[in-house]
């Protein structure tokens, strides 16, 4: 099946040339979730999971507005993504086990689309919203298409593991052995395991009155077990829970000579598919279906209500496990019946119902290529390299006095960036260290550092995000870290979640005080800087860092918004710099001058960007977008978008930068920020230029020129928002951005890193 065909969408058919009519833009308003389609309300009530009245966002007037014929659907163009991550599991390009982590992370990736996005949508539909996205479609249409296209995709899913994944472990000597296939030695030996190492920690629970169905965890491993005969009560309820704790491993390693091959594993639900009985002394199990439940993960806090935004959140915290259900999968023999009971339990209807042929949850199947020592058929390892500027120089305050370093993760280390605040928090001469922190992990050095920088009685301050979807509890537990070794910590501004990644350290030099900046377009999470690609930048430019500084101060304290020299910040200037930047260039093609505008994010969907796209299309300027994730934008329309194309990569690192070049005035800007509506009215977010020319080249070399030239991992998208995978026309001629970066950028033998 092509890609092409396997995407196929209900959606409104591409128009011809027409008129443009500008849209309205929204005012900046506060909102902490997006878990809807763009410009959502306000929720009005702290909740879990439950559809809540809202006032209505207000809106600016606008002169006029776009047609819905000019836009792409959110869900849909996120279903669309996952279709070309699943392209990777079938790629037999592709290492065998990096085969099964892209099939696994599009089991991810649907676990949080239905958290966050179905689940929006189902509140929305709850609530009686009845207006209509930029695409033209109602609420109800969405969940009917998304529904409908999920379940291709899923089917989809399982049948590139069954029958593609599978046998070609198998034949590699990694097995994952079924039941009907087992051994009497290894079922002798799956039993013992199950009565030593799963049955204690299981509790079964049989429904009656006393026992009403149990309170099931959003994604947890449960079994529905039917019974026949009578217990030592006299109870016969023919029906029994049992939850698989997620301390249990989903599958387990089989020692070499019971499996009989390098690598054999079994299900832990086929461990208790075949003994299940032993729960249920005297009763004869008729059968048992695995399953699991989606629930609304989204918080909701109002924080116009709320005194302390900690307290509140660690409040809702633990009900996020068990939001308003949005999803039942369930095994492929699950019975008719049996499916019935399970959705009328969850309040669900038919839809949302998935039945799969295999385990419930290939997430849990991400950790198989951690078992499985056979580098052959993994990605080959590469050592990221270190810039030579400070692979010379121990000091790297001293390094970035010679000049602004570019990083560019994960081909260049992320090691730098913690050696730039481990250094601050040991240098005498640093008298303050301030931080941004959206993402970084339980475990993290840099924290660690910053920790330290507070205990030797540098000032430390860190913006730090609470709201940072589903690492809400790491980051409150660095906040009472912090704070417990005197630490300031703010959780920046109400409404409005603190994207941007910066950090400053002041140091004491020369009778003065001198500021030095890190600004990225990533996480300072060194686990992501790995897998994702992103840059970094160190300056000390003042002009910069006096904008960083401005920032922080805003952040941190009271006050107008200062003119900044350099840098572009939403909610304020990101949005409508980067209007006056596309029109520029349009103005330069009318005059008959080079124009052309190349751009690198992760989503386009901001209505009123969009619209000076088309205009500058219409105009004649080239323009080139490299989009990893969703776009609205509808290219290749003739007399609309003829200049216009786009393009998504997707390969070993998960494609991060945000970079964009505008031609006519040979610019280049890094920044945190994607060009959504969130992003530009609803978030703190940096855009950043590049001032050195060296640097400059490199960021248009390494991110834009080399990913337009990709043919191996390139997708190119048509005006209906389809997706044609790029072949390279012979293998002498195959180019792939990421490989050829890994070639450049990773360290020699012997070199220092």
């Amino acid at each position: 099946m092509t890609e092409r065909s396997a995407s196929r969408t209900a959606r409104t058919p591409s128009p011809g040339p027409t008129a443009l009519v500008k849209p309205a833009r929204a005012k900046p308003v506060p909102a902490k979730a997006d878990p809807s389609p763009p410009r959502k309300t306000t929720p009005r009530k702290s909740a879990i999971g439950k559809a809540v009245p809202a006032k209505p966002a207000p809106s600016k007037p606008g002169k006029r507005a776009l047609g819905s014929q000019h836009f792409l659907n959110r869900e849909l163009g996120l279903l669309e993504f996952n279709r070309r991550v699943l392209a990777q599991a079938q790629d037999a390009a592709t290492p065998l086990l990096e085969r099964l982590r892209f099939l696994c992370i599009v089991g991810s990736n649907l676990d949080e689309f239905f958290e966050i996005r179905v689940a929006g949508l189902k509140a929305q539909i709850q609530l009686g919203a009845s207006a209509l996205g930029p695409d033209g479609m109602t609420q109800q249409q969405v969940l009917e298409e998304v529904s409908k296209q999920a379940h291709e995709l899923v089917t989809r899913q399982y049948t590139i593991f069954n029958d593609e994944l599978l046998p070609a472990l198998a034949q590699q000597g990694v097995r994952f052995l079924r039941r009907r296939e087992w051994s009497e030695q290894q079922r002798a030996w799956v039993r013992d395991y199950f009565l030593k190492q799963v049955m204690p920690v299981l509790t079964p629970l049989g429904l009656d009155p006393a026992h009403p169905f149990p309170r099931l965890l959003n994604k947890s491993l449960n079994f529905v077990i039917e019974l026949s005969g009578k217990d030592a009560f006299g109870r016969n309820s023919g029906i029994a829970i049992v939850q698989a704790p997620r301390a249990l491993p989903r599958f387990i390693a089989l020692p070499r000579e019971i499996a009989g091959c390098e690598y054999g594993f079994v299900f832990l639900s086929s461990v208790l598919h075949a003994f299940v009985s032993e729960l249920f002394a005297g009763m004869e199990v008729k059968g048992c279906y695995q399953f699991r439940v989606t629930r609304n993960s989204d918080l909701f806090v109002d924080e116009e209500e709320v005194k302390n935004l900690r307290i509140a959140l660690q409040g809702e915290l633990p009900q996020r496990h068990f939001g308003d259900a949005v999803r039942l999968e369930v095994a492929d023999l699950c019975p008719e019946h049996m499916s019935e009971f399970l959705l009328q339990q969850f309040g669900l209807a038919r839809e949302d119902l998935y039945q799969v042929q295999g385990p419930v949850n290939l997430v849990r199947l991400m950790q198989v290529p951690e078992f499985v020592e056979r580098p052959d058929l993994k990605f080959k390892p590469f050592t990221p390299s270190v810039p030579g500027a400070l692979a010379k120089r121990n000091d790297i305050f001293a390094a970035i006095r010679k000049g602004d370093i570019l990083l560019h993760h994960p081909f260049q280390s992320f090691r730098p960036v913690i050696d730039f605040v481990a250094q601050a928090a040991a240098d005498p001469a640093v008298v303050a260290i301030k931080w941004t922190v959206y993402r970084t992990g339980a475990d993290s050095d840099l924290m660690k550092h910053l920790i330290t920088a507070a205990r030797n009685g540098k000032a430390v301050t860190v913006v730090l995000e609470l709201m940072a979807r589903f690492d809400e509890e790491a980051n409150i537990n660095w906040a009472s870290r912090l704070e417990e070794v005197g630490a300031h910590v703010v959780y920046g501004v109400v409404g409005h979640k603190t994207h941007a990644k910066m950090a400053m350290v002041v140091r004491r030099e020369d009778g003065g005080l001198k500021r030095y900046v890190h600004l990225g377009t990533g996480n300072y999470h060194s686990r992501t800087a790995t897998l994702y690609t992103d840059f970094g930048l160190f300056t000390w430019n003042d002009e910069i860092t006096t904008d960083v500084n401005d920032v922080f101060m805003q952040l941190t304290g009271l006050g107008k918004v200062g003119k900044h020299l350099h840098v572009w910040q939403a909610p304020f200037t990101l949005h409508s710099r980067l209007l006056e930047a596309i029109a520029r260039e349009a103005e330069q093609a009318r005059a008959g001058k080079s124009a052309a505008i190349t751009a690198k994010m992760n989503a386009l969907l901001e209505p009123e960007i969009i619209y000076e796209l088309y205009e500058a299309s219409r105009a004649g300027v080239k323009i080139n977008l490299i989009v990893r994730g969703v776009c609205a934008l509808r290219p290749g329309i003739p007399g609309l978008s003829d200049n216009i194309k786009v393009r998504s990569i997707v390969g070993r690192f998960l494609e991060h930068h945000r970079v964009c070049h505008f031609r006519s005035s040979d610019t280049v800007y890094l920044s945190s920020a994607d060009w959504m509506d969130r992003n530009f009215f609803r978030r703190i977010e940096l855009c950043f230029p590049i001032l050195d020319p060296k640097l400059k080249r490199r960021v248009i070399n390494e991110s834009l020129v080399r990913y337009l030239d990709d043919n191996t991992q390139a997708w190119a998208m048509d005006p209906d928002g389809h997706y044609r995978r790029l072949h390279p026309p012979s293998a002498a001629n195959a180019s792939s951005a990421q490989m050829e970066l890994i070639a450049e950028f990773a360290a020699k033998p012997g070199a220092p890193l």
